[in-house]
Order: structure tokens, then C-alpha cells, then sequence
């Protein structure tokens, strides 16, 4: 698994980025001795709680690379988990951020308003599912708009419970800790979680087997016997779940759900968070399950990398809460909003979409080749790119997390960036940034498939 000189060009990629030749490129063992002090440093200095994954100390990023301090160039296949879905440093973006932070960088919305955050509402209004009058509000995080989701939906409906559903992730507040179904690392010890949240089954087609209609009527009693509809003012899904091991439901789960929202005044909130902005090689996961939700929430590939995060839904429920009640300190910072601006502009005119598509039919054909090969490779699923392998003991079908991590770490040892994730922790997940090249991402999966050979 040696370097190669593969793309070595020094110009910017089509996608934009910094002007990095575009290569893996291993000078030292990772983490090189650069790295390793500052990773002493942040030992001495940063909470033991903040970890890490890839042991290096990154000083430059751009098209499908991360350049380390020791001269390393990785392959970058999960650009930030799913933030730099254009890449790193794309050119509309910082001309776009340094323009505003040469004209003011906070006056807070709610104080002073600004042009950027209601261009920002607009656009997503324009974007996102359905052709119904839409309103949005902007906030820092996901976490921060899945719980104003929330908040929203309670004062629309004058109800309290909220649906989640197993192997979902929404944040990690106290509220949506208490929606996220994983115990490690995300709550275990943060307790007590907020309350009036209920869980429901997932549509895990590789583990359960059944159609889409046969997992929402499943899921439909439970939420009615043990919550009940006079009760429930919201389900959170993910339409394609992220940290739970990207799930795709069957077809006809999600369907069916909101069905029975719409005939229950209850709203259906699509966390489309790890999702959103062409990632799935549509604009947001839920067209294609031909689904429209009542409050989608948004982040992580908002805004190129800066912090922003917004909830966009029905105008009459979006305009449901009192003035005041909505907001934060630095929700919609100008910065992250000329970011997004130029972002969202990328995304509609610049032929993402269709890039994300190219490079999930790359993933998937490598992968489901690999799969046929070795029967430890238990499932490959995803839409766009985002696509994720599932590993398992080919005798009992049992997650192998053992062998996800030792294959993780072994790729990145050998220069190419992979994330883990699922409920079992035995999924590895392909997030490139659009801006890689074909030739990159076939070196990347080259080094994973050696490596699982090796192991």
C-alpha cells in the first residue's frame, strides 16, 4: 500500500480548493513528529472527552486531500463528516467570507438585521421539499435545530411527546441525547435526559427483513399504544440515518409515517442534517423517498465548513411560536451566512448533485465487488456519496466492530481518511467531498481493499 503519484496536479481542482497537488502522499509514519506534538499538546490542553480519529495535525485541505504538518497528503473520504461536501476552501466561499468580515462580523440578527440571513431563509425556503408556503430559522448547530424543531412542533400542536427512532442520532444536547438512540459514546453518564421522548423501530432492512409497510405498521403501533397520537406532537427521523450506520429504509416506511402524521396533527420533522445539499445525489434525502416534510433541519454541509444550522417547515408552523421565543447570540452569524449563500449557489448551479451520483456509482460498484469477495463484508448501502459497508462474522451475520476499527485504522495509517459509525460500531462510512477526483477515490478504496485482504 505504498504512495502513489496519483493525480499529482498542482492547480485547483474543477471544484474549487486550495492549490494542493492532488495526491496520497505518506513522508512519515502517521502521526509524523510534527503530529505527535501537537496531539501531546492537545493531551495536556484539551478536555480528555474531545477525541480524535485521524492522529495528525492538519494545516491544509482542498480538493479530496488533507495535508498534514509532516508533509503527508491523506485521502480525504470523509470531508469533516459531511461539512466539506464541496471541499475545502472552495473559491466562492472565501471570496464570499472575506468580503463580510471586512464589513462587520456580528451584529446579531435579533438585534440588527442583515441582508444574508434572510437571503440565506429564502433560498432554503426555495429548496427545500414541497411547493407550500415556508418560513426558516437560523441556528448554530444540528443539535440546536433538531431541539428547536421540537420546540416548534410543541407549540404548534399544544402537545408534548416527541417519537425517535432506534439507531438515530440528533445531537448531543440534552434534549437530543435524550432523542439519540446510541448509549457510547454519546450519553452514557449525562443523565437524566429530558423528558416526554419516546423510541420507536427502525426500518433496518439487512437486520429486520421486512418490507417498508410492514416496519411503519410495526412502528405505528408502538407509537400508538405506548405513546398515543392525542399525546404526540412530533417523530424525528433521519431519512437516511448517519451515525446509526447510514440506514436507508425500506421503501414505503417513510411514506407510510408521514401518512399517518398528517392524519394525526403531528408534524414530521426529517433530520436531514448529515444529509442535506447534494449529498445523497439529491438536494435532501427525503425526495428520494418522495416524502415531504412538515420541519426539515439542516447543518454540517450548510455553509462550507462554517457553523450554521437552520430549521425550515410550514409557514403556519414555523410562525407558531411567539416573538422572542426563536433565536440565539450568533444564530445565522453573517460570516456563515455569506458562506452559505455562496454555498447553496454551488449546489444549484455548479452540477454537485450529479458529481455526488458519479462518485456513490463508484463506491458502490467498488464496494459490492469487494463484497461478492469476502463474506465479512455483510451489506453495502447509500444513496449518492453516501454509501456505507457493513461488517460482520460471516458465519453468524453478528456485527464485527473488532474488524471495522483495525480496517479504519489501517487505512489511515496508510494515508486515506475513513470514518466508522453504526449502532454495533462495525460500519464504515464514505463521505467524500465532491471535489475528489475519480482517480483518488479508486486509490482510496484500492488501500482499503488491500487492507482488508491483510487482515
Amino acid at each position: 500500500m505504498s504512495a502513489s503519484a496519483t493525480d499529482t496536479v498542482t492547480v485547483p481542482t474543477p471544484l474549487g480548493g486550495p492549490t494542493l497537488p492532488q495526491e496520497r502522499r505518506i513522508l512519515t509514519s502517521i502521526p509524523g513528529p510534527r503530529s505527535q506534538e501537537l496531539i501531546a499538546r492537545k493531551a495536556a490542553a484539551v478536555a480528555a472527552g474531545v477525541g480524535h480519529t485521524v492522529p495528525i495535525q492538519a494545516v491544509a485541505a482542498g480538493g479530496g486531500v488533507v495535508l498534514d504538518a509532516d508533509g503527508n497528503s491523506l485521502i480525504d473520504l470523509g470531508a469533516g463528516i459531511a461539512v466539506t461536501t464541496l471541499g475545502n476552501a472552495h473559491p466562492k466561499i472565501v471570496a464570499a467570507v472575506q468580503a463580510q468580515v471586512a464589513q462587520f462580523t456580528h451584529t446579531c440578527f435579533m438585534i440588527s438585521p442583515y441582508e444574508s440571513y434572510v437571503a440565506v431563509a429564502e433560498a432554503l425556503n426555495r429548496i427545500t421539499p414541497g411547493d407550500h408556503e415556508k418560513k426558516s430559522a437560523l441556528f448554530n448547530s444540528g443539535a440546536e435545530a433538531v431541539e428547536n424543531a421540537v420546540k416548534i412542533a410543541r407549540k404548534y400542536t399544544k402537545k408534548q411527546a416527541v417519537v425517535a427512532f432506534d439507531h438515530g442520532y440528533h445531537g448531543r444536547t440534552n434534549l437530543t441525547m435524550a432523542l439519540t438512540a446510541k448509549s457510547m459514546p454519546y450519553k452514557s453518564g449525562f443523565g437524566p435526559f429530558a423528558s416526554e421522548v419516546y423510541r420507536a423501530p427502525m426500518s433496518y432492512p439487512f437486520r429486520d427483513g421486512l418490507s417498508g409497510a410492514d416496519a411503519a405498521q410495526r412502528a405505528i403501533s408502538i407509537i400508538e399504544k405506548q405513546v398515543g397520537a392525542d399525546n404526540l406532537a412530533a417523530i424525528v427521523i433521519e431519512p437516511i440515518q448517519g451515525e446509526g450506520g447510514f440506514i436507508v429504509p425500506a421503501d414505503g416506511f417513510l411514506p407510510a409515517l408521514v401518512d399517518w402524521c398528517r392524519a394525526n396533527n403531528v408534524v414530521f420533522i426529517a433530520d436531514e442534517v448529515q444529509t442535506g445539499f447534494a449529498r445523497t445525489g439529491a438536494m435532501f434525502a427525503s425526495e428520494h423517498f418522495g416524502i415531504v416534510p412538515d420541519l426539515i433541519t439542516t447543518a454540517k454541509g450548510i455553509a462550507g465548513g462554517l457553523p450554521l444550522a437552520a430549521v425550515t417547515g410550514r409557514a403556519e408552523m414555523m410562525d407558531a411560536s411567539h416573538a422572542g421565543g426563536l433565536g440565539g447570540t450568533y444564530g445565522g452569524n453573517p460570516l456563515a451566512c455569506a458562506a452559505a449563500v455562496a454555498a447553496i449557489d454551488a449546489y444549484e448551479h455548479d452540477g454537485l448533485i450529479a458529481r455526488a451520483n458519479e462518485l456513490g456509482a463508484i463506491l458502490t460498484e467498488r464496494l459490492s465487488a469487494l463484497r461478492a469477495a469476502d463474506p465479512r463484508l455483510g451489506d453495502v448501502r447509500g444513496h449518492g456519496a453516501m454509501i456505507a459497508a457493513e461488517f460482520v462474522d460471516p458465519a453468524t451475520g453478528d456485527p464485527d466492530a473488532a474488524l471495522t476499527t483495525a480496517l479504519a485504522k489501517a487505512c489511515i495509517a496508510h494515508g486515506v481518511i475513513v470514518l466508522t459509525c453504526g449502532t454495533y460500531g462495525n460500519v464504515i462510512r464514505f463521505l467524500p467531498p465532491l471535489s475528489i477526483s475519480d482517480g483518488l477515490l479508486h486509490e482510496g478504496l484500492d488501500v482499503l481493499a488491500t487492507a482488508l485482504n491483510d487482515l
